[in-house]
């Protein structure tokens, strides 16, 4: 139950801060800036490992969590509970947004910028090296203390560059729960496939080339 209510709580502050600096950007004409999302972002998933690394894996992620179940760090007896957790923190984040900003249009929703082929080879390849990174960097123990560094950056370099397109998504909760509250569901099975097919390929990759333990 705590690995639950670890991503409970990890989920909601990542989908609170993350789509929060993009409503709160909007609503002020711009203060944040593109540049203030993405970092964050970066700066928020970075927190989190370090705040819950340690009792969850802080996977705040169903993508993230579905690649781990398809390799040897993670109970598969837990993935139900870490989705649902995944769902309702973020959901619970969202719901908040809305009651304090009423009058926003998306709450942060994930919008392909041009055609949603685009957006989704995007959001596979930017979920795959998320994952790669996320699975390489916590396989040797002596490089742990360092996941929530190379997450984080790794999360704040693809919102920085594709987030104008794609909105950088790499992540179904992130965009399931804004679109779903704000009524703007257009396009969400994009932001749910592509995250999911990216980190089951990045699964792959590490069984591939992992180092024989």
């Amino acid at each position: 139950m705590k690995k639950y209510i670890a991503e409970f709580i990890g989920t909601f502050a990542l989908v609170f801060c993350g789509t929060g600096a993009i409503v709160i950007n909007d609503v002020t004409g711009g203060t944040i800036s593109h540049v203030g999302v993405a970092t964050t972002f970066g700066l928020i998933v970075m927190v989190i490992i370090y705040s819950f690394g340690n009792i969850s894996g802080a996977h705040i992620n169903p993508a993230v969590t579905i690649a781990f179940s398809l390799t040897d760090r993670f109970d598969r007896k837990g993935l139900f509970g870490y989705l649902v957790a995944q769902l309702l923190g973020a959901f619970f984040a969202s719901g908040i947004l809305r009651m304090l900003f009423p009058e926003h249009d998306n709450l942060g929703a994930t919008i392909p910028f041009g055609g949603w082929s685009q957006s989704f080879v995007l959001e596979i390849i930017l979920t795959y090296l998320l994952m790669v990174v996320i699975l390489f960097v916590s396989q040797n123990k002596l490089v742990t203390q360092y996941t929530a560094i190379a997450v984080g950056a790794t999360v704040l370099l693809e919102a920085m560059f594709a987030g104008p397109i794609t909105g950088a998504s790499m992540n179904p909760a992130r965009s399931i729960a804004p679109a779903v509250v704000s009524g703007r569901i257009s396009g969400i099975w994009l932001y749910i496939a592509a995250p999911i097919i990216g980190a089951i390929l990045a699964s792959l990759t590490w069984r591939i080339l992992k180092e024989e333990t």
